[in-house]
């Protein structure tokens, strides 16, 4: 399996798994509209075609005109307080387009589908750690449109035979040597805490302090983007279609980041509490045992201050991020 089709290669888990691929000798074409990606995120290695999801005439020529062995789905929209606000946005372009991609994998006879999904899907977890198991109830729009794309991925492979893995991301973070984390607007913690820390915001904010947690913030599960990146990888070759939930399997409270962040950088990081945001759940935790037995996964950077440390050096190299 050599020839991939990456969709958001220009974007930030897209571009690392894209450079990922490209050094362990894979074949890689991005497809991207750059909605949300940088041009410069794109490994200059990588085949580039700029592409719009919903346009499925170029989609089927693109992937009907080369034999690709696999596709990559990582173009999505995930901002859960918009899909909170712009639901319509979310179920277009999270299952109406990823439905498009399918249909012309299907058309281009692709055999394998990859799909990044998310943790979301779980909503309120019944258990903790969360397993493959654990019953799905999404509490935002943006976890509703990635499982409902999970559940045609079913049948799609049913019906046509596509095998796909569909691997449910807890928090990414982190960053490789040459691409990091440039969103705007950003909403991700840590790299909200490390741009406090390089004097591009004044403050970090806490969304609330009064879950039921140890110390009121919410936990999550922070995964380095290059273990996602060779769970990609490693995904290309699962034994049957099926879901993975992909995390360390600990979990940190947000203070206690806010905590590693200051250390790593030696920076005071002001952080103001403010009130909850709407669709948060208190504690995300994945069990992430499938991963490691089936597909051979083996995360090696478990210490959330190793993160913190990798996307830091990528932002002290790159000041304004993909602007520079």
């Amino acid at each position: 399996m050599k020839k991939v089709f990456v969709t958001g290669g220009a974007g930030y888990i897209g571009s690392i798994c894209t450079e990922y691929l490209l050094n362990h000798g894979y074949e890689v074409t991005v497809f991207d509209g750059l909605f949300t990606g940088h041009r410069k995120a794109v490994d200059p290695r990588a085949n580039f075609i700029y592409g719009d999801l919903e346009d499925r005439d170029f989609l089927f020529k693109c992937l009907c005109e080369e034999q690709y062995d696999a596709v990559m789905h990582f173009a999505a929209f995930s901002l859960v307080g918009e899909s909170m606000t712009n639901p319509g946005k979310y179920f277009k372009n999270n299952l109406g387009n990823a439905i498009n991609l399918a249909d012309a994998a299907i058309k281009g006879g692709v055999k394998r589908f990859v799909f990044s999904s998310t943790a979301a899907t779980f909503g309120n977890p019944t258990e903790v750690p969360i397993c493959e198991t654990t019953p799905q109830n999404p509490i935002n729009p943006y976890g509703e449109s990635k499982l409902c794309f999970e559940k045609a991925l079913r049948w799609y492979s049913d019906v046509h035979g596509l095998k796909y893995a569909a691997l449910r991301y807890f928090n990414a973070a982190g960053a490789s040597e040459k691409f990091g984390e440039d969103h705007n607007p950003e909403s991700h913690l840590i790299p909200i805490l490390l741009q406090v820390a390089a004097g591009k915001r004044d403050h970090a904010m806490l969304f609330g302090d009064d879950y039921d947690t140890p110390d009121g913030t919410c936990i999550r599960d922070y995964i380095h983007v290059l273990d996602l990146a060779q769970a990609h990888e490693k995904a290309l070759y699962a034994p049957e279609s099926g879901h993975y939930n992909l995390g360390t399997g600990s979990g940190y409270s947000v203070k206690q980041i806010l905590d590693a962040a200051r250390k790593v950088t030696g920076h005071p990081i002001p952080a103001q509490v403010v009130p909850r945001r709407p669709g948060d759940p208190p504690t995300l935790i994945a069990c992430s045992d499938k991963a490691r037995s089936v597909l051979g996964w083996k995360p090696q950077f478990e210490d959330p201050e190793l993160i913190i440390e990798s996307a830091w050096k990528w932002r002290l190299a790159h000041p304004n991020g993909y602007e520079d």
